[in-house]
């Protein structure tokens, strides 16, 4: 059974899922744009049987808080300080970090800041260098290069209805088998009042995610901790390539290319929850794969 809670973190309430024994080893589970922690249902049916799954939602996303831009920072540091807090007020001390997207920038603020509380990571289209950052970042980079001339485009090509549906369709060969569901209900959060400040705000922020990678890197060379990378090969975000550099910084990661977009698991929840059984039970112990 999933359960949903609210903890207060700094004074903003932190809305999350759960599922499964909190004795059994944790998942934490870390989520992207712009998605919140129910794009992990899939993950917490699937995986509660044997694993203690918890996904939150960052301020400004999902059934969080979303405070005033005006008061509060929406920078990446800024959201991992409260996740951060948030594990603190969990008491989760040792977890599987899993990261999508966003949840990329956040979660490596963690494993940087906490090295010993990470057991393993697993990436879904989350970037750490710039292999994924294809042709389609060189408008973006102009807009953190030169915001006000580049703000009004950005804002309509990000936020946009057709932006929205792409960001999961993406290259795949078979858009007819997506639920429009999937980015209507995306476009209903993004249209909430004060939204396209705080989203505009927390993207002209990435720049610093890029700025890390080198840092990043050299934290997974230095402590090699236990990698699955499961990459949406038809993401229209980030590049493929990026799937295999990874490798470059832990050799013995384990890689894969799935049929699938930059949300892998509206096409392939099965695959994954089979992978991360089996690579899991590997590097942690436990039950076989099922």
């Amino acid at each position: 059974m999933t359960t949903y809670r609210a903890v207060e973190v700094d004074g903003i309430e932190v809305f999350y899922r759960e599922a499964g024994d909190p004795d059994a080893p944790t998942i934490l589970l870390l989520h992207g744009f712009p998605s919140s922690s129910r794009m992990w249902e899939p993950l917490l049916i699937r995986l509660a049987d044997t694993f203690h799954l918890v996904a939150p939602d960052y301020p400004g996303f999902g059934h969080s808080d979303t405070p005033d831009p005006a008061v509060f920072d929406y920078t990446f540091d800024h959201l991992a300080e409260v996740i951060d807090g948030f594990t603190t007020k969990l008491g989760l001390t040792r977890y599987v970090l899993f990261l999508q997207d966003y949840g990329g920038p956040i979660g490596f603020r963690l494993a940087l800041a906490h090295p010993d509380r990470i057991q393993a990571l697993i990436v879904q289209n989350a970037v750490a260098h710039e292999d994924g950052l294809g042709p389609l970042w060189e408008a973006r980079r102009q807009f953190w290069a030169h915001r006000a001339e580049h703000e009004a485009a950005l804002r309509e090509n990000f936020l946009s209805p057709a932006a929205t549906r792409v960001r999961h369709i993406g290259k795949s060969p078979t858009p007819e088998t997506y639920d429009p569901d999937l980015w209507t209900d995306e476009l209903a959060f993004l249209q909430r009042p004060g939204q396209a400040d705080i989203q505009t705000d927390l993207f002209f922020d990435y720049q610093t995610n890029v700025a890390s990678y080198p840092a990043w890197q050299e934290w997974l060379r230095a402590h090699q901790p236990p990698l699955l990378v499961t990459w949406g090969r038809y993401d229209p975000s980030f590049e493929a390539a990026e799937a295999d550099a990874y490798k470059r910084d832990v050799p013995d990661a384990e890689v894969h290319l799935l049929d699938a977009g930059h949300f892998a698991l509206e096409e392939q929840a099965d695959e994954i929850a089979d992978l991360t059984r089996g690579f899991l039970a590997t590097k942690l112990g436990g039950p076989p794969a099922a």
